[in-house]
């Protein structure tokens, strides 16, 4: 039975650590957030010693956290940071986050909600200004869900859990042709947990949409090759499933499927998708529903929003199979939330339970369905 849990709202101010080595820096980020009525700078520090002490006394909705920092650096401290309670989340703003994504794809492995590019202080207003206060506000409307009805706050609709309950006639008893992992906010740091227990010996054929910008990607197949053990490519038009290998929407087109003289293939898609995203989870779910139906799997990992909720609802309506990352491992329960409150998941589980489930299935084909 799927754990309760209660989502809880707040119209509180959002309270905001700044943690930045640069006293102008600090100054300056603190000016603009402070001049917004429903922020609140709650706590400033110069080095992540001093923020793990501050988290103790202050109560804290969103840390901003600088990565060169002397005597303890952001890459160390936003571990610690998380591991002091779920509710802390942390946007990466350093000089760092360019496009060359090194270290952006680094902090959002570590579990980072986002990373932004922080210009030099010369022109640390205007564009950049109106880009943090709108990612602080978006990160902060995400949801917290919590167990037990252990109180966070969180300000957007209720997502009742209605997801079934595990039963022995549910569980599955078929193979599985196809993987599609579907991610977003946190994802990063779901995907490392999930592949880091996914047994090297299932070969099915991975599909992934995770949401990160265009320039990242290609850095981010890197990443994945090197978390996953399997060969990494971005998906192109054409591109057949191979098995033991991995394919990753670039981030300008949605990764959907299609059949060629019986064999499926990528066909990237650019059509505005209802979620706004772009790549969007819901073509590649509802591909797989279309190419393999039964013999189609989903995850639906850590990510902000409704994406994949379509095609969720597509790959079930022909007989595959949804599974969701739960809210305590969720850095935001939103995607996999939005499937669970549609009962379109079988199960919801912490990352490395869901590679135990996927497993079970994968290994349990000898033979795929479209060799």
């Amino acid at each position: 039975m799927l754990a309760s849990k209660t989502q809880t709202y707040s119209t509180a101010p959002i309270r905001v650590m700044v943690v930045d080595d640069s006293i102008v820096a600090r100054a300056v980020l603190v000016r603009m957030l402070e001049a917004e009525p429903d922020i609140v700078v709650a706590a400033q520090a110069g080095t992540g010693r001093a923020a793990l002490a501050a988290l103790a006394v202050h109560d804290i909705d969103i840390v901003l956290l600088d990565l060169e920092m002397p005597d303890m650096g952001g890459l160390e401290t936003l571990p610690e940071i998380i591991a002091r309670g779920p509710s802390h989340r942390v946007l990466v703003v350093s000089s760092a986050c360019g496009d060359e994504a090194e270290a952006s794809i680094h902090a959002l492995r570590l579990g980072a909600a986002d990373t932004l590019l922080k210009p030099g202080t010369g022109r640390l207003a205007g564009a950049f200004a109106r880009e943090l206060i709108e990612r602080v506000r978006r990160i902060a409307a995400a949801p917290i869900v919590a167990e037990e009805g252990a109180a966070v706050g969180a300000s957007v609709p209720n997502v009742e859990p209605t997801a079934r309950p595990r039963t022995e006639e549910q569980e599955p008893t078929g193979g599985v042709a196809c993987i599609a992992i579907g991610a977003s906010t946190g994802g990063v740091h779901a995907l490392a947990q999930f592949f880091a227990a996914l047994p090297r010996s299932v070969r099915t054929p991975i599909l992934i949409t995770q949401h990160l910008p265009a320039p990242f990607m290609p850095y981010f197949a890197g990443q994945l090759q090197e978390m996953s053990g399997r060969p990494t490519k971005l998906g192109a038009d054409g591109m057949p499933l191979h098995p033991g290998t991995i394919l990753l929407a670039p981030g300008e087109a949605h990764m959907g499927l299609t059949r060629t003289r019986g064999l499926p293939h990528v066909r990237l898609e650019r059509r505005r998708m209802p979620s706004g995203c772009m790549p969007s989870v819901d073509p590649m779910l509802t591909g797989v529903a279309n190419v393999f139906g039964s013999d189609g799997l989903a995850v639906i990992l850590s990510g902000m929003g409704r994406d994949g909720e379509l095609g969720a609802a597509d790959l079930v309506a022909a007989g595959g199979e949804v599974l969701a990352q739960d809210a305590a491992s969720s850095v935001v329960w939103g995607m996999p939330g939005v499937v669970v409150g549609a009962g379109l998941a079988r199960v919801a589980l912490p990352p490395a339970a869901l590679a135990g489930e996927v497993a079970k299935r994968a290994e349990s084909k000898k033979v795929l369905a479209w060799t």
